[in-house]
């Protein structure tokens, strides 16, 4: 391998599903071939979707193809953010479109168990790799510690010891006893644990860099990472985030070497594929918002020096970037090794090696057809998401419902209902109301940071009188989304049966509500009862808001 085909390898850049000569002007991509042939890049996070399994598998075939006939022909690894579920940030997961749809990973969490958690990624790699999706972008094993942070809904929320527990069984789903063949690998994230950031913000924005360790609980959050390298991990991805008042260099994960090397490597003892998190080098444009470099704590760096202290730090890929030139401009003065290229390109070919894509990297594109959504693996998903869903409370045992009840519903498909009930349009003419409403947050800017739900957790004032008054004029069930804990508000008293979901889609909810199931999960995190009780609590200490509303674990059974 020639310097620019080693270069190439140490870059994971996206790419949009669709046509491989064209690129993506809303991330400011290239095209695919452009990546390929000109940068020699062979790591690429998937976007987007394909219509069906088999026109999926014949776009990644004819990438194969592609890089099959530039240079040495190294064939092309796909990842992917998850797609299995219900969000769509582009920043950290895909609609599931014609795949299986799943609950969130919280709703997992609300579960609570390894072997059924298996079960889904079983199924998520058999659809993965019939289209040839070969990395998980995921999981994501931060803990839930900051209650106001935009990234909970795809953890395992709050506690250590359960997100512990499933991270077993998810690394086992998707790679096996071991890594091999038929193997989705998993690029767990995000090391050494993000969620206790400062005032719940997100680093993916400036203003929410610093992670923060009040409680001195650093160890509490590596709990997880422990028993995701002891199951096999092999790729792992540290945050964004610079630790603000510990022992540790005040500089973000991607650039700090007594993480990477000192603690991750050396002590913990992986020896897998450390890969940055997205965009730590080059300052670009997203959606049309400007989105600076995420070189926390090293923003005075040009470029180059950024590149340089990553490397010195022992990543051995950077995620979402282009300039494979600025690599070879440092091997050429001498700054960067040959003997280092090798050291990372060695982990990255070895995983190429062994899942089995210098022997055969196509797909079968009928395969595909058959697999990517298949009916069981549809009946599976729908069935987890119901299991999911947590009953918090249930005055008078209102709940289940008698079908051919009057009812008054929002946020559900009256269309669907009416196989259940009688609809009416206003509350004065209903037996019961059904609400179906989601967890609060402030909105942001547009672009990419509107994606992103943060700031406080309280209801509008003029949202909660109104579900108030509904709940005040007919007994009412309120489902709540909760990608986040939210501060109730006193609705906990006012709606005759409360119920968080965490993705859920309307058939998996009413047959609930009907009887025809049971919901079986239980609370992933705290329910704080107060703003106040949040802003007071620690961001790295678990269950630490006072006298919550709900407590970890709670779930009411029928």
């Amino acid at each position: 391998m020639d310097p620019a085909d080693k270069a190439g390898m140490l870059f994971h850049m996206m790419v949009a599903v669709g046509e491989h000569s064209s690129g993506n002007s809303a991330f400011g991509i290239p095209s695919l071939v452009a990546m390929v042939r000109n940068r020699r890049m062979s790591h690429f996070n998937l976007l987007g979707e394909a219509p069906s399994g088999r026109e999926f598998a014949a776009w990644h075939n004819e990438a194969q193809r592609i890089a099959a006939e530039t240079g040495l022909g190294i064939p092309l690894t796909f990842s992917t953010d998850p797609r299995h579920a219900f969000t769509d940030n582009p920043g950290a997961s895909i609609l599931a479109g014609q795949f299986s749809q799943w609950p969130e990973t919280l709703g997992f969490a609300a579960i609570g168990s390894p072997e059924r958690l298996e079960r889904f990624a079983d199924v998520a790699r058999q659809e993965y790799t019939a289209v040839g999706l070969r990395i998980a972008l995921h999981p994501q094993i931060d803990l839930a510690t900051e209650p106001r942070w935009s990234r909970i809904s795809g953890t395992f929320g709050e506690d250590a010891d359960l997100t512990s527990r499933l991270v077993v069984g998810y690394i086992r789903g998707f790679q096996g006893d071991e890594l091999g063949t038929d193997s989705v690998a998993t690029m767990v994230k995000h090391f050494p644990g993000g969620g206790p950031q400062k005032d719940g913000e997100d680093p993916h924005f400036a203003y929410g860099r610093e992670q923060v360790y009040p409680g001195g609980a650093f160890d509490y959050h590596l709990k997880p990472f422990r028993a995701a390298i002891e199951a096999g991990a092999t790729q792992m991805m540290p945050y964004y985030g610079m630790p603000v008042g510990t022992d540790m260099e005040e500089v973000g994960f991607g650039f700090n070497k007594g993480v990477i090397t000192d603690l991750l490597r050396e002590e913990l003892g992986f020896d897998g594929i450390v890969c940055t998190d997205w965009g730590l080098l080059t300052d670009v444009t997203i959606l049309g918002t400007p989105m600076p470099a995420r070189a926390w704590g090293v923003e005075s760096l040009s470029r180059e020096e950024r590149m340089l202290k990553a490397l010195e730090a022992g990543v051995d890929q950077f995620g979402g970037e282009l300039c494979t030139d600025v690599l070879l401009d440092l091997v050429a003065e001498g700054r960067v090794t040959e003997d280092r290229l090798d050291q990372s390109v060695r982990r990255l070919l070895r995983e190429k090696f062994t899942m089995g894509l210098f022997d055969d990297p196509f797909v079968d594109e009928e395969r595909a057809e058959a697999v990517v959504g298949a009916a069981d693996f549809l009946a599976e998903g729908l069935a987890a998401q119901s299991d999911s869903l947590t009953l918090l409370t249930n005055t008078d045992s209102l709940l289940p419902l008698s079908r051919g009840v009057r009812l008054y519903a929002e946020g559900i498909d009256v269309d669907k209902l009416g196989a259940y009930a009688t609809v009416v349009e206003s509350p004065d003419e209903a037996d019961v109301a059904i609400l179906r409403i989601k967890a609060p947050f402030e909105e942001r800017s547009g672009g990419f940071e509107a994606f992103f739900h943060a700031g406080s957790l309280e209801f509008p004032a003029v949202e909660l009188e109104r579900l108030t008054a509904i709940a005040e004029q007919v007994p009412t069930v309120i489902d709540v989304y909760l990608d986040r804990p939210a501060v109730l508000g006193g609705l906990e008293e006012s709606a005759a049966a409360l119920m968080a979901d965490f993705g859920a889609s309307d058939d998996a909810v009413l047959p609930v509500l009907f009887g025809e199931r049971a919901p079986q999960g239980n609370l992933p995190f705290d329910l704080p009862r107060s703003m106040r009780a949040v802003e007071e609590s620690r961001s790295d200490v678990a269950f630490d808001t006072a006298d919550p509303t709900f407590r970890f674990g709670h779930g009411l059974r029928y």
